[in-house]
């Protein structure tokens, strides 16, 4: 089983308790002894999933948007970044340098190309930006990878 995430970052500290424990339980519950999860491993909610992939014993695989996207993120993620890309087992890139809106949507494309289900972190509004969280699962359902949403009931970005 291939797993990939997208989500929205920037989260209060509640809602982000309240998705790190539905992420857990969503890994947690996957049986599939070859679980393979795929990330991007920007802060928040890429990389939480990624975490618990590792913690699962399952394999972590990476899509980089871009060559410059660790740069993009911020500094006090990229140790977290860092970590988990010495973990990963595999590395998928788009061939993009600048780490734009284009390059994630890009990112995006490619990772749910490479999963049998997306997870989505996702409040059901649309996208703040081109490449946001509805963007992605949008793609997502028009090539019929299914999209799992992993919201706290009544949470607020």
């Amino acid at each position: 089983m291939r797993v990939g995430i997208t989500g929205h970052r920037g989260l209060d500290a509640t809602v982000e308790q309240q998705v790190r424990d539905l992420l857990q339980a969503a890994v947690r519950n996957t049986e599939d002894a070859d679980l393979v999860g795929v990330s991007c491993i920007a802060d928040g909610p890429d990389s939480w999933f990624a975490e618990y992939i590792v913690e699962h014993g399952g394999r972590l695989e990476v899509v980089l948007p871009a060559e410059e996207y660790r740069e993009g993120l911020p500094e006090g993620h990229w140790p977290v970044y860092d970590r988990l890309m010495a973990q990963a087992s595999e590395v998928h890139r788009t061939g993009m340098v600048t780490s734009d809106s284009a390059a994630h949507m890009a990112g995006s494309e490619i990772l749910v190309g490479l999963v049998d289900e997306l997870l989505a972190v996702w409040d059901g509004q649309p996208a703040r930006g081109f490449g946001g969280t509805a963007d992605v699962v949008s793609y997502s359902e028009r090539t019929g990878v299914p999209v799992r949403v992993l919201w706290p009931e009544g949470a607020q970005r």
